[in-house]
């Protein structure tokens, strides 16, 4: 970990655009494995930047170990609930002003207890659920959740997004590339349900997908055109600093400029508001995840290099409203 922290350290530079206001739509926060990333780490990271208000999303952290197998989740909300009742300076950021939980779409009636007991331990800031869907039959690629083909097909899962359609809950959804039709299928059947997708649409770069990037992209770009027809669909864009990426970050002697980000990243961001439009897009951290290719910093010196050239409208739209509108964020006063 030391190693990591001295990498990042060699590359900083100053926020561009500081008063541009943000909201972080996609963090996490965890204390395990000897890595501490709790609120004071965040704002640090933040410092700089004008992020007015960020989006927890669960990471299987913090669980319940006793009770009913099908509410331990819950644990992740009431321990996150614990540390951000410790008062903290800097309350002109809203850290974790939206927690999304997580919860077995497909387990029926019980689904219900659980976003019950959700909002019961975060109140106004539990905004929805994330179902992981992440899925590659090559190990080389599988993440750390328990995922399997077809998990977004399957009635039970659509049953469990009308519930929270009906709640008025969102549904994040984190899967790769391959599975865009699957996606799409879920949101053909619950138009209701506000879909939100993650580290938009997972395009692989590793594992047997190194060294085929044109070819993915192309894929792709072909499945977030399909779903861009459908008006529940959101995107974030982010995540893809991660190793399944495949853009090979950490493998520099420095790490990343922002301008190297940029210019990276750029096409997927153009593919994106191209299928749907900057008001269905907004830009997500996915901190401290992606803190192993870049700092938080360069991260949104990137996207606001990638923004500079749209409206300011859509550039709003990417940075801070979009998430305030899809996650029903309390406005801060400086909210711009």
């Amino acid at each position: 970990m030391q190693q990591w922290e001295q990498w990042l350290g060699l590359y900083q530079e100053e926020a561009l655009m500081p008063d541009l206001p943000l909201v972080d739509a996609h963090h996490h926060l965890w204390d395990r494995g000897g890595h501490t990333y709790l609120p004071p780490q965040f704002r640090q990271d933040a410092q700089g930047h004008k992020v007015e208000a960020s989006v927890y999303v669960e990471c299987l952290s913090g669980y319940r170990d006793s009770g009913p197998e099908h509410l331990r989740c819950v644990g992740e909300t009431e321990t996150l609930m614990r540390v951000l009742s410790a008062p903290e300076p800097g309350a002109a950021l809203q850290v974790c002003a939206g927690i999304i939980g997580r919860a077995d779409l497909a387990q029926g009636d019980a689904l219900d207890e659980v976003l019950d007991a959700h909002e019961h331990s975060a109140g106004a800031r539990f905004k929805g659920i994330r179902y992981v869907s992440a899925w590659d039959a090559d190990p080389a690629v599988h993440g750390a959740y328990s995922t399997h083909a077809g998990m977004l097909t399957e009635p039970a899962v659509h049953a469990g997004a009308r519930q929270l359609g009906a709640r008025g809950l969102t549904l994040d959804l984190w899967c790769y590339f391959p599975q865009l039709d699957d996606v799409a299928a879920l949101a053909r059947a619950c138009p209701d349900a506000s879909l939100v997708l993650d580290h938009c649409g997972g395009p692989i770069g590793s594992g047997p997908y190194a060294g085929r990037r044109a070819e993915v992209f192309q894929r792709w770009q072909q499945g977030m055109q399909a779903l861009g027809v459908y008006p529940n669909v959101h995107v974030k864009l982010g995540g893809m600093a991660m190793a399944v990426a495949g853009f090979g970050w950490r493998e520099r002697a420095l790490p990343p400029s922002s301008l190297d980000l940029a210019q990276a990243w750029q096409p997927y961001v153009d593919a994106c508001l191209e299928s749907f439009g900057a008001g269905r897009c907004m830009f997500e951290s996915n901190f401290p995840v992606d803190r192993t290719g870049c700092s938080y910093g360069v991260l949104w010196n990137a996207f606001k290099q990638i923004a500079q050239g749209l409206s300011q409208t859509e550039r709003h739209a990417l940075c801070a409203g979009t998430a305030r509108r899809v996650y029903r964020l309390p406005r801060s006063e400086n909210a711009g």
